[in-house]
């Protein structure tokens, strides 16, 4: 006879029991029933602790069917998932949708938003201690929380209520939730002895992450300190190889009608007058120490802060007439830093009857933390976004002496603040912020603190005067309140052209390039933005020289009927990749910092070379991987002669290579490798360290004109005195050493390399991903995925060639919409919907980014329900009592 086990599943067959197996253990020998006795226990304690683990990892995950009640509803919201854990939500009033989206975002991604709220107030170090504190200095010290909590008085009452009812939805959850139910992160960071709890979600929590978005996509700040540094050991002509002109003729801007007509922007008029510049200030020893401290204390703020450099964006919309379906279509991948989770989150917010009242119809890519959709399209129309890039930043050299900085001929004194940063585990920070008029100090939290660096007399400049050195402050316009909620909000239910433009108004920061285009045809482009007015000849490429009043921003900003704009163009597309706005004589001064245009131009020959563009190959297209520097490169690198054998196999790789960078390329593979040993051996003698080449679309566009001058003095190594190296000898010297190094990182067989191995996409952990502890790390990161594409290419997965060949910052996500056929639009996420690691939907569209697929993007109702995998309802919580 056999009993059956109790534990055993329904359905499943039970486990024969034999009865007799406790005598038969002992009569075992003593130490046989010992062993067994401690092997049965660690059995018991590794399955205890893997069920634990399991219990820990699984609780975070969401409810995502049957019904939960959310106090403040006035009615049902009901939550529908498809089976990429997308939700689409309905309800029957904004107050509802916003309550509801500040719920389910919190299901999903709490520790993500709350990490950002610590991180844009300058508290992460009450979360993880000593290791944040300057992260946290330097966040205090540009003052993003209070800016936001000043922006709130700002908005208008209907963005505000909006925001109010999502922080209450965001509650709602936390009130119900237990701190280890709502992410794997808490219940790690409680065994390292963190005592917890969240506190309640504000609307200057929701504010404040646009100032991190807005840092991310600030511009050309360090593109000013760079110019400085390679001046003091280089020529301003030299210096001008390394930032090269946009060069418009062959990169055509993204506006290529109108001009400015009494202050407002008319697409078909022409004519416009650029401001003057005057040569700009090079600075002394002194100021570069400080510049330098500046610099280095920007590179190493954290990836998950946003490094500012080399992200761009992809945006393109082609009409009608370019679009096998008749009517428009819109493609957008924004290109951020790659982390985990990602940045965005794909939602739906839907009205059931869509009228003045509750008129919401949108979906897209919302990001956790902030109600409505950021970028998407709602029933009438669409719209994208990349970075325009203006120069809204400047550093300003100040001189500082004791608590006074000079401008203008005299003393002022600094305004000073007080913060205290709370670190776990350790004392309280105090930090004193000192600012301008120009802004807040950075240079004080460079590394020493405050960059003393000694007494100076400056006769040249008007002030013989010695002083305690210089110090660097920052203007920005993200410093200043405005109302960019409202545009955010406003662009969810805007109906036509006209709307569109009244939300793009109130867009401040970050100031992005928005393409349009709508269910009637229409297509079209608008910069939005606060954009400063500089006073004539202060063009922003170098820091300016704080106690000259004549540097100062005039205090007006660029009109928004000002900026350019067009409405169906005549070329019946537009296209955004960063580019050059419009051409030199637009008269306001926007940047002289623009993307060189590599990806923009690739894109509009795609467009015009294939006139009739489908759905699946706007994504396609999207996916382009052409290298767009190799096609002049390469015919130097074939040119060099090499030893016949070893050191010629990779060279042999490029005689019929077609530019192309997937991941299984080896001659991609080794023309990159050749591009960073280029980049080493011409220019890491002649620049100091902060300034060295990323490889990058400047890099790209620098190199291109040296090509042309075999002797110039930047193909000479100055560190070999006796000799004057060429062109020649450093493209011979780089292949040579690419050839070693895939030798030692990859295999000796150049059929063997691949691009995609030294290539690859990790994604890490904003926070505990950067653990030392391996074993923590782990289960937050993912990673190893291997991909193609390159910096300046269309599918933008850069790298750093100051560190190597891993992706840095990538598309972070893809979306097509058809404006013919809502339903038919696509899209896909760098990361899935859920902030939970080993949730199934963490990495589940990371599989598909890297394979170039994408998902459908259901958008009516009916698409909705048939593509439904789990189905939510929100009920109003009964009154108590």
């Amino acid at each position: 006879m056999t009993s059956t086990d109790p534990a055993a599943s329904p359905g499943h067959p039970a486990t024969p029991v034999d009865p007799g197996w406790p005598e038969r253990f002992r009569s075992l020998p003593a130490v046989v029933r010992l062993s067994l006795y401690v092997s049965l226990s660690l059995v018991a304690v590794l399955v205890l602790g893997l069920v634990t683990a399991t219990v820990l990892v699984r609780q975070p995950f969401p409810e995502t069917g049957g019904e939960l009640e959310l106090v403040g509803l006035d009615a049902d919201v009901t939550v529908v998932r498809d089976d990429a854990g997308i939700p689409q939500l309905y309800g029957d009033s904004v107050d509802d949708l916003m309550r509801a989206q500040g719920f389910v975002h919190a299901q999903e991604r709490f520790f993500e938003m709350d990490v950002r709220r610590h991180t844009t107030s300058g508290r992460l170090s009450e979360l993880f201690g000593e290791t944040t504190v300057e992260v946290d200095t330097f966040v205090r010290t540009l003052g993003w929380r209070e800016v936001a909590e000043r922006e709130i008085a700002l908005l208008e009452p209907e963005t505000r209520t909006a925001f109010e009812a999502y922080a209450d939805g965001v509650n709602a959850y936390l009130d119900q939730t237990s701190t280890g139910e709502l992410a794997l992160e808490y219940s790690v960071l409680g065994l390292t002895g963190l005592d917890y709890e969240p506190e309640p979600w504000t609307t200057a929590d929701s504010l404040a992450w646009l100032k991190a978005m807005a840092w991310d996509l600030r511009g050309n700040m360090t593109d000013e300190i760079d110019r400085v540094l390679a001046l003091s050991e280089n020529s301003p002509e030299q210096v001008a190889d390394i930032f090269p002109e946009y060069d418009a003729r062959r990169h055509r801007p993204i506006v290529t009608q109108g001009a400015v007509v009494d202050g407002v922007f008319d697409q078909a008029a022409t004519g416009g007058t650029r401001l003057p510049t005057r040569p700009a200030y090079v600075a002394s020893d002194q100021a570069l120490d400080v510049l330098a401290a500046v610099r280095d204390r920007v590179d190493r703020l954290p990836a998950f802060l946003g490094k500012g450099d080399g992200i761009g964006s992809n945006s393109w919309v082609v009409s009608g007439d370019h679009s096998s379906t008749g009517q428009p279509l819109l493609a957008n991948d924004p290109h951020l830093g790659v982390t985990m989770p990602g940045i965005w989150m794909q939602m739906g917010l839907h009205c059931r009857t869509v009228s003045a009242d509750c008129p919401l119809d949108v979906s897209g890519f919302t990001f956790s933390g902030m109600p409505g959709v950021v970028i998407g399209h709602n029933a009438d129309i669409a719209w994208g976004m990349t970075n325009l890039g203006p120069d809204v930043t400047d550093l300003y050299l100040e001189k500082v002496e004791g608590d006074r900085w000079r401008h203008d001929g005299r003393l002022r004194r600094l305004e000073t603040r007080e913060e205290v940063i709370e670190v776990r585990g350790g004392d309280d920070v105090e930090v004193t912020v000192r600012s301008t008029a120009h802004g807040p100090l950075v240079s004080d939290v460079s590394t020493p603190p405050y960059a003393e660096v000694g007494a100076l007399a400056d006769p040249d400049h008007g002030d013989p005067r010695p002083t305690d050195g210089y110090g660097v402050s920052l203007a920005w316009t993200a410093l200043q309140p405005a109302p960019t909620a409202d545009a955010i909000m406003a662009l969810n239910t805007a109906g036509d052209w006209d709307e569109f433009r009244e939300a793009a108004s109130s867009f401040a920061v970050p100031s992005q390039n928005l393409v349009y285009a709508d269910r009637d045809g229409h297509i079209g482009y608008q910069a939005p933005g606060r954009i400063p007015i500089r006073k004539s000849g202060n063009d922003g490429r170098v820091p300016a020289e704080g106690w000259r009043a004549d540097d100062d921003w005039t205090g007006d900003f660029v009109p928004f009927q000002g900026l350019p704009n067009v409405l169906d163009p005549e070329e019946g597309f537009v296209v955004t990749a960063n580019q050059q706005v419009i051409g030199g004589d637009y008269p306001y001064f926007l940047t002289d910092d623009w993307d060189r245009g590599y990806r923009a131009q690739r894109i509009r020959d795609l467009i015009e070379a294939e006139q009739d563009l489908s759905i699946s190959e706007m994504s396609e297209l999207q996916l382009d991987d052409r290298n767009p520097m190799a096609a002049t490169l390469v015919p130097y690198l074939l040119d060099v002669e090499l030893p016949d054998g070893y050191l010629s196999d990779g060279q042999e790789l490029l005689a019929d290579w077609d530019f192309g960078q997937p991941a299984d390329s080896a001659a991609a593979a080794y023309y990159n490798v050749v591009w960073r040993n280029l980049l080493e051996l011409t220019f890491h003698d002649d620049l100091p360290e902060e300034a060295w080449p990323d490889g990058g679309q400047r890099w790209m566009a620098a190199v291109e004109g040296l090509l042309r001058e075999p002797d110039d003095a930047w193909w000479d190594d100055r560190t070999t005195e006796d000799d004057v190296e060429t062109r020649d000898e450093i493209l011979a010297e780089a292949q040579e050493l690419a050839r070693e190094e895939l030798t030692r990182l990859h295999a000796r067989n150049p059929e063997s390399w691949r691009w995609g191995h030294l290539h690859r996409l990790d994604l890490e952990h904003q926070t505990l991903g950067q653990s030392d502890n391996p074993v923590v790390a782990s289960l937050f990161n993912r990673g190893g995925w291997e991909v193609g594409g390159g910096g300046a290419i269309v599918d933008a997965t850069s790298w750093d060639a100051r560190e190597g060949y891993g992706v840095t910052a990538a598309p972070s996500m893809r979306m097509v919409v058809s404006l013919g056929d809502l339903d038919d639009s696509r899209w896909v996420n760098l990361t899935g919907v859920s902030g939970h690691p080993f949730h199934e939907h963490y990495t589940d569209q990371t599989d598909l980014f890297v394979d170039g697929e994408t998902l459908p993007w259901p958008s009516s109702r009916e698409a909705v329900e048939a593509a439904a995998d789990d189905t939510l309802t929100l009920v109003p919580a009964e009154e108590e009592g």
